[in-house]
């Protein structure tokens, strides 16, 4: 029997009755009094720097002053403002990046026009770019087709599963942005979710999973200058200043025993922190086996997809490695694989309504609030207090402190921005202190490569968001063990395993 849309029990009738907002008419709510004094703090917190007298000059060791201009004040206060409704999500991540925007151009912070134009930066687009990959491969079933493959040979034990995801999450990063892998794994991890639950909502396996997936691209993507443009940018402020290059495979050389050390405790880290629900999926094997026969032979769209997909990575790893090809942008690279999918039916129309605009706007409020520290000045401020704070402090403090710095920012502007915030400030109070440059550059990239504590401090952080498997406080709860994790790892490298791998720490 075929319902009509007015007939009881349909979901039109249903929102009739129940209302667009999902409460029902009449009923009296409880006020929600956490939630108001979340609210209420933000702008309290905006409040309280804006309004304040002007804070004190920075001064770097060369005597160089730093001052902090009204608009750069407010950039700070903005800043808390941000941060607090994205943490205790008030109200929708994608609203409050909109909120960004909108007090900078009525409080005159910067003009609207760029305010809003951050918006539309390049690296929006290129999360758009990833975003689309990642369902034109759910689209297509290759995530299934895929995703079967992995879990016949894995096994049925959740343990290994989540490892062999983590490693495979890793080791893409290795030939491609951590962006893009996020936006690759992202769906073929849900279709390894769906099999361990046939119930809607969080599950603890998927909080490991997805969040891990997150945290392991971060630690893969320091590896080489393939995993993410901070390594290239920071490169070359250490070329400028220090006048010597590191080579692709001196980068990697370092790099490697950290990302993958972090890739493997974070995975021990996730098994304890959110340990799965079930430690074996009994028949899995056989299950996925006879899934991925069901699928049959590859289609024509499948093998247009890996086709797109394949010229993009070769792109984007061929313009990493040869400096001739920088002219290609990677926004509009990732982005002709966009303009593919369509001119080729791969994608509809309809589908463009399964974009989670929200995470969209969420970067484009990350992108706004981060040229805000930057343009006023505000985080270059910050970066000379921090770090005039261990001028005087033994080199290793120094060098934590530079870290923990970077850490921090990354977090809450692209790490493109804190690098460039941060590492030349660091390299010109380095030979104060007889600190090789070295240390300085490895542990920042180390680092910025690591956001564990906000969504806006890596793509993939929120790419992994729209799984819904977790929250924003989730995310940052679970990060703070895992940020002094990393701190710890980081400073065994840089005490006892750099020096022994030919790292020199010391100038003298």
């Amino acid at each position: 029997m075929t319902r009509s849309p007015d007939t009881p029990g349909s979901r039109d009738s249903a929102l009739a009755i129940v209302g667009s907002d999902g409460r029902l008419p009449g009923r009296k709510h409880r006020f929600d009094l956490k939630r108001t004094l979340l609210m209420l703090l933000g702008p309290a917190l905006f409040c309280l720097a804006y309004f304040s007298p002007a804070w004190p000059d920075a001064v770097d060791p060369e005597g160089q002053t730093f001052f902090l201009s009204p608009e750069g004040q407010a950039a700070l206060g903005l800043f808390l403002f941000t941060v607090t409704w994205w943490v205790a999500e008030v109200v929708p991540i994608g609203v409050t990046s909109i909120a960004v925007g909108v007090i900078q151009a009525l409080l005159l912070i910067r003009p609207a026009r760029v305010a809003f134009t951050d918006f539309l930066d390049p690296s929006v687009w290129f999360i758009l770019g990833s975003l689309t990959i990642g369902m034109v491969f759910t689209k297509t079933g290759l995530t299934r087709r895929i995703a079967y493959k992995m879990l016949v040979i894995v096994g049925e034990r959740t343990s290994m599963i989540l490892l062999g995801c983590f490693l495979l999450t890793t080791g893409l990063t290795l030939i491609m942005a951590h962006t893009a892998v996020a936006a690759t794994v992202y769906p073929l991890f849900l279709a390894i979710h769906s099999l361990y639950t046939d119930e809607e909502g969080p599950t603890k396996f998927g909080k490991n999973l997805f969040m891990g997936m997150a945290y392991v691209a971060g630690a893969g993507s320091i590896i080489t200058l393939l995993g993410a443009a901070r390594g290239a940018v920071a490169i070359g402020f250490f070329r400028d200043i220090t006048g010597r290059t590191v080579s692709f495979f001196e980068l990697t050389w370092y790099m490697l025993p950290v990302g993958v050390i972090m890739t493997i405790l974070l995975w021990i880290y996730f098994m304890f922190y959110f340990k799965p629900e079930k430690k074996r999926i009994p028949g899995l094997r056989e299950r996925a086996k006879k899934l991925y026969e069901s699928l049959g032979p590859i289609t024509a769209r499948e093998i247009g997809t890996l086709v797109i997909v394949a010229l993009v990575i070769i792109l984007l790893g061929l313009r990493s490695l040869f400096p001739a090809l920088e002219f290609l942008d990677k926004s509009a690279v990732i982005l002709t694989a966009t303009v593919l999918f369509f001119a080729f039916n791969i994608l509809r129309i309809e589908d463009l309504e399964e974009i989670p605009w929200n995470i969209i706007l969420l970067f484009g409020g990350a992108m706004s609030i981060g040229f805000c520290l930057w343009q006023t000045g505000a985080a270059e401020w910050l970066a000379v207090h921090w770090l005039t704070m261990f001028q005087s402090a033994p080199w290793f403090l120094f060098v934590m402190g530079i870290a923990l710095f970077v850490l921090i920012m990354t977090n809450v502007i692209m790490n493109v921005a804190a690098i460039a915030i941060s590492l030349p400030v660091a390299l010109v109070i380095a030979p104060y202190l007889d600190v090789s440059y070295d240390v300085v550059l490895y542990a920042s990239l180390v680092a910025a490569g690591m956001p564990f504590l906000l969504l806006v401090g890596a793509a993939p952080n929120a790419i992994a968001y729209a799984s819904g498997q977790f929250t924003t406080k989730e995310f940052f709860t679970c990060g703070i063990p895992a940020s002094i994790l990393l701190m710890v790892v980081l400073g065994v490298f840089v005490l006892l395993i750099w020096p022994l791998m030919g790292m020199p720490v010391l100038l003298s």
